[in-house]
């Protein structure tokens, strides 16, 4: 049986003279989250885009729950969810209209709909504001029922961009346990996050993206494995630049330096540490390399605009 649910060989976009999608190849796993990962302007959302047939490739091959996109898209769509990068709720409705309204645009009865309420509701966290108009709820509130919105037609892969984005760490959290939730029930996420502890916290494989192109995969831990020394040592204060260009070198397989701080990248943290007790001008965190590290590496320091 084929386990494949998203498969993308090659697809290529064009704007005009820019290439924003180049030669992206995915192969997506039933009952898995995938995170997609890059910098702004990296070609993740056109990649969704492209992924859900909202707009043709220029190249390449795609299928989607076992369908040709974009020739058969809405077929796909009718059991696909997506949360989008910013909430679209509808104002004027209530939390239970938001809901019901959705489910009518896939052709659901409004009995099917109700059906699925109280279920929704639960999962949203939001049983006791189910009568409440948007305005009045907070940013977590209004988050968390866009992706119960999501759901409402019971599909089998959710497509989320950037869905925690501007919350509270409590509200994080909570998102973060309905979607291990919904993947323990066999649900295929597909994730776009800028934080870097969600993805490492959520998904089981990742894809890093620059420039349109996919630049490394693999589980977050094999991407820290293949990429990067096992230990960081971070250095800060108005003298770690000074220091770590006359001494970091001895001690240290790498290291960067960004503003005040110096990353030293190390397989044996102990010569470091002991090099720096010696130096009480200088403050130092010693701690296991990240998947931040290793999208640092992959793509760069500097800002993309």
């Amino acid at each position: 049986m084929n386990n494949t649910v998203i498969r993308a060989e090659g697809l290529v976009k064009n704007y005009g003279n820019l290439r924003v999608v180049d030669g992206v190849s995915l192969a997506i796993r039933r009952g898995e989250c995938f995170g997609l990962l890059g910098p702004n302007g990296a070609g993740k959302t056109t990649t969704l885009r492209l992924l859900l047939g909202l707009v043709a490739p220029d190249g390449g091959k795609l299928t989607l729950l076992g369908h040709d996109v974009p020739g058969h898209a809405r077929e796909a769509r009718l059991r696909v969810g997506v949360v989008p990068q910013m909430d679209n709720l509808d104002p004027d409705f209530t939390v239970t209209e938001n809901l019901m309204v959705y489910g009518r645009y896939f052709g659901m009865k409004d009995s099917e709909i109700e059906a699925r309420l109280p279920e929704l509701l639960e999962f949203a966290n939001l049983t006791h504001k189910k009568d409440a108009k948007v305005p009045t709820l907070s940013g977590g509130m209004k988050r968390r029922l866009t992706v119960a919105r999501a759901l409402v037609n019971d599909p089998d892969v959710i497509f989320l961009d950037e869905p925690t984005t501007g919350l509270d760490p409590q509200a994080r959290h909570l998102i973060w346990q309905r979607l291990r939730e919904l993947t323990a029930r066999g649900k295929t996420l597909l994730l776009t996050t800028h934080f870097m502890d969600e993805a490492e916290r959520l998904c089981h494989r990742l894809a890093v993206m620059d420039e349109g192109r996919v630049i490394s995969q693999g589980s977050p831990r094999e991407l820290i494995a293949d990429n990067i020394e096992p230990q960081v040592i971070e250095v800060f204060g108005e003298h770690a630049a000074a220091w770590a260009n006359e001494h970091a070198g001895h001690h240290a397989q790498r290291f960067e330096v960004s503003g005040e701080t110096a990353f030293c990248y190390v397989n044996d943290a102990q010569p470091l540490l002991l090099e720096l007790q010696h130096q009480p001008q200088l403050r130092y965190l010693h701690r296991p390399a990240n998947l931040e590290d290793v999208f640092l590496k992959l793509t760069g320091r500097e800002m993309r605009e």
